[in-house]
């Protein structure tokens, strides 16, 4: 796997084609002339992760007001995003990344620390791109609670 590039706010977002939670794929492409909250977490129906998730749908609803499309990414299979997506009442699509490609192209996939062992794994981090596909705000090492605002706020001031 090549290694993560640090991607900045302005730059246009790389493009990319994965598979969502109903083995359908998905361009990036797909969602030219929208706003999207592009969001990379490392595992699913993990407390975190399953917080986040929880959270960005009970906002769907503001966040598509706003003018967006929420849209997940992480390495777990198709089948486990289902079974996640199903549990939790999710109304967005979860993308597979298990080759991690797209999370090294956009910088998340990282050496991470715990209880001084380290190993790979995702840093938590949400796009938000703009309507040419652009990054227009960066939010990198995300802590879950909250988050949603501030994504919102990031959106109204597109």
């Amino acid at each position: 796997m090549k290694k993560s590039h640090e991607l900045k706010e302005g730059q246009k977002a790389p493009a990319f084609a994965l598979r969502d939670d109903t083995g359908k794929e998905v361009k990036l492409a797909d969602f030219k002339g929208r706003k999207v909250v592009l969001y990379f977490y490392p595992k699913d129906d993990t407390s975190g992760c399953t917080r986040q998730a929880c959270e960005l749908n009970d906002g769907l609803a503001e966040i598509q007001k706003d003018g967006a499309v929420v849209i997940g990414v992480s390495p777990d299979a198709v089948e486990t995003h289902q079974k996640f997506k199903t549990k939790y009442k999710l109304k967005f699509s979860l993308l597979s990344d298990e080759s991690k490609s797209v999370l090294g192209k956009y910088g998340v996939w990282k050496e991470k620390s715990m209880y001084g062992r380290k190993y790979m794994g995702v840093e938590r981090t949400t796009l938000i791109l703009d309507q040419s596909g652009r990054i227009s705000k960066i939010f990198r090492k995300v802590k879950v609670e909250g988050h949603c605002d501030s994504v919102r706020k990031a959106l109204r001031e597109l």
